[in-house]
C-alpha cells in the first residue's frame, strides 16, 4: 500500500476499509476497535479509516477487486529478475495499460479520473511509512531463523531458543528479549541462507 501510495504521490482522507479485511473487528455493542498497524498507518499518512457497513455492499467504494486485475492482467506470462525489475515492469505497465485505459466499472479512462479527484488528496509525507511484520521464531541447531523461506543467522552468543522477528520492506531485525541482535537485508530469492560477518556457521 505504501508503494502504491507513493506512485500516485498522494494519499486519500477518509479511505473505506471492507469489514472482512481484518483492519478492524466490531464488539457486541457495536462500537469500532481498529487494529493498531492500520491506526499507526492513518497516523502517519493523516487520514481517517472509515468502516463500512455490514452487508450493505453500497457503502463499499465503487472499485473494488484491483489485485485480482493485477494477477490476471500484469503477472500473466511475466518473468523477473529481480525486485527492481518488477518494480520497472509495473511501472511501465500502469503508464501504457493500466490507467490510460476505460475502467469497466465507472466507464472512465482512469487517469483522467485520477486528475479530477487529485485536488482531495492530502500530500505525502516525505518520509514513507515504515510497516513492520512481528514474528516469533526458534533458532535451528544451526543457529538460523527462517524469514520469508530464508534462513538468517543469530549470533553465536544467543541464549534463547525462541527470538521476535521484525521484517520490514528492506531488512529482518531480530531481537533477543527485546534486545536487537542481528539485521539482515532482504533477500529477493527463497531457500538463500545469510550468514552474518560476526557469526560462525555450523
Amino acid at each position: 500500500m505504501s508503494r502504491l501510495r507513493r506512485y500516485r504521490w498522494r494519499s486519500p482522507r477518509d479511505p473505506l476499509r471492507p469489514d472482512e479485511d481484518g483492519s478492524y473487528r466490531r464488539r457486541r455493542d457495536r462500537r469500532l476497535i481498529y487494529n493498531r498497524a492500520l491506526v499507526d498507518l492513518a497516523r502517519h499518512y493523516g487520514f481517517h479509516p472509515k468502516a463500512c457497513r455490514p452487508y450493505r455492499a453500497k457503502t463499499k467504494g465503487k472499485v473494488e477487486r484491483p489485485f485480482r486485475y493485477i494477477r490476471e492482467d500484469f503477472f500473466l506470462a511475466r518473468t523477473f529478475r529481480n525486485l527492481e525489475d518488477l518494480n520497472a515492469q509495473l511501472r511501465h505497465w500502469l503508464d501504457t495499460v493500466a490507467n490510460p485505459r476505460t475502467h469497466a466499472t465507472t466507464l472512465r479512462i482512469v487517469n483522467e479520473a485520477f486528475a479530477e479527484e487529485r485536488s482531495y488528496l492530502r500530500p505525502l509525507p516525505l518520509a514513507p511509512f515504515r510497516s513492520v511484520l512481528k514474528l516469533e521464531r526458534r533458532i535451528s541447531r544451526e543457529g538460523m531463523v527462517s524469514v520469508g523461506g530464508n534462513a538468517h543467522s543469530v549470533p553465536d552468543a544467543t541464549r534463547s531458543r525462541l527470538v521476535e522477528v521484525h521484517s520490514l520492506a528492506d531488512e529482518v531485525r531480530i531481537f533477543e528479549n527485546g534486545e536487537l541482535i542481528a539485521v539482515h537485508p532482504v533477500l529477493e530469492r527463497r531457500k538463500q541462507r545469510r550468514v552474518a560477518p560476526d557469526t560462525d556457521e555450523a
